[in-house]
């Protein structure tokens, strides 16, 4: 009974015009990919406006559907008006919902499914008058009861979703709430949270962040607040606050890339800090590495340049932290590898193999080789002892030609 009445508040708000406060919905559904934390928020997809009441015809279709994967359980993030069915902690379905006005809002908390319906009669909560399922039915043709007066259920008013309108419950797409209603069994887990700020990795490790306008006026976003969300990430370091303040200005809910991110290894030992790719630059944490690698490492910010105890190279100072390019590893660190598999992988150089050196026709037994420095000082004796045979010569050659000059003047 009472998602009769929830629906049909709703229904006659429509109809008088006073639907409540609305809000332009957002588009892009580019993320496919869920990263679940405790109270992770979902991204909004775009709210569809022109699509028609379902037929009698489509509810008997659905009557039977083909089997489907269950969900593990539903996510609704009210700021971004989504509903994501998730399983094995990864986001298989988004859709777009209509969510309760700003005068009766959908509480947050943590639900389950506490029964379902195909074909759901309304009842009008004024007259008492029953409306049986078909076009005028305001539940639409699938209803998803999660407790209190609460549900997940179809629309008559399909331009409805995508906006702050319902009198609480969650309205959605006729297409759309078939598809999770085969989805969901009773004791599903269903979480309703509030986030404007959503962070996501995609499929490709692109790491994207999303605001969303405060509908409900119930959560203030700083720069600091997105910080710590791209923190988690590995990617604080590469936005400006600038940049941040602006994208919470705009909140449109579109995606703002910051850049690619990989688990960093040094010997097989994972690191706290991560590589990140950005601008074709991968940047590696350097002190971190110094660490790893056991390696001395100094900075000259002036010249902003790093330096290891096997050499120096540039480095970038981004707000706090201090990066090589990893193209430079090699230079700071002796350390050799890249991207395997989706981590980034560095060893510890070999060392080169020490080949057999052959002085005078014989092996120069292990530990008698000389060193370059050795080789350098006999090869500059030998020139030196070359020259001053020569010298002597000519001077031996000068003191001859002039005896004979002597005897000549004598005859």
């Amino acid at each position: 009974m009472w998602r009769k009445v929830c629906a049909g508040m709703l229904s006659a708000a429509l109809l008088t015009g006073a639907a409540g406060t609305v809000f332009a919905a957002e588009a892009n559904d580019d993320v496919v990919s869920l990263v679940t934390q405790p109270g992770q928020p979902l991204v909004t997809t775009t709210a569809k406006t022109t699509a028609a009441a379902p037929v009698k015809e489509t509810a008997a279709k659905a009557e039977a559907p083909a089997k489907v994967e269950l969900a593990d359980r539903l996510v609704i993030n009210l700021a971004a008006r989504s509903i994501a069915a998730i399983r094995d902690n990864q986001k298989v379905a988004l859709y777009p919902i209509g969510p309760g006005k700003v005068s009766t809002p959908t509480p947050t908390g943590y639900y389950k499914v506490i029964d379902k319906e195909v074909n759901p009669t309304w009842t009008d909560p004024g007259s008492a008058t029953s409306i049986p399922s078909g076009p005028d039915n305001p539940l639409g043709y699938r209803w998803i009861g999660i407790g209190g007066n609460y549900g997940i259920h179809g629309t008559n008013h399909p331009d409805s979703v995508g906006h702050y309108v319902s009198n609480g419950c969650i309205r959605m797409h006729e297409e759309d709430v078939e598809k999770i209603y085969d989805m969901v069994e009773v004791g599903t887990p269903v979480d309703i949270t509030y986030n404007r700020v959503v962070v996501e990795k995609t499929p490709d490790d692109q790491i994207a962040y999303y605001i969303y306008p405060d509908g409900y006026g119930w959560q203030n976003v700083t720069a600091a607040d997105v910080n710590k969300w791209l923190a988690g990430y590995g990617v604080a370091d590469f936005v400006t606050d600038a940049d941040v303040e602006q994208k919470i200005q705009a909140s449109d809910g579109n995606p703002t890339y910051v850049a690619k991110v990989y688990p960093l290894y040094v010997n097989g030992q994972k690191l706290k800090g991560k590589a990140v790719v950005q601008d074709d630059i991968t940047y590696l944490p350097a002190v971190d590495l110094a660490e790893a690698a056991k390696v001395s490492l100094g900075w000259k910010p002036d010249e902003k340049v790093l330096v290891s105890s096997y050499g120096q190279a540039v480095g970038y100072k981004k707000k706090d932290t201090l990066y090589c390019n990893a193209d430079d590893a090699a230079t700071l660190y002796h350390l050799d590898g890249g991207l395997n598999a989706g981590k980034f992988e560095l060893k510890t150089a070999k060392k080169q193999e020490v080949v057999p050196v052959v002085e005078n026709g014989k092996s120069v037994e292990s530990g008698a080789a000389k060193t370059d420095a050795e080789v350098y000082a006999e090869a500059t004796k030998e020139t030196a002892k070359d020259v001053k045979d020569a010298k002597a010569a000519v001077k031996d050659a000068k003191a001859a030609a002039k005896e004979v000059k002597a005897e000549a003047k004598a005859k």
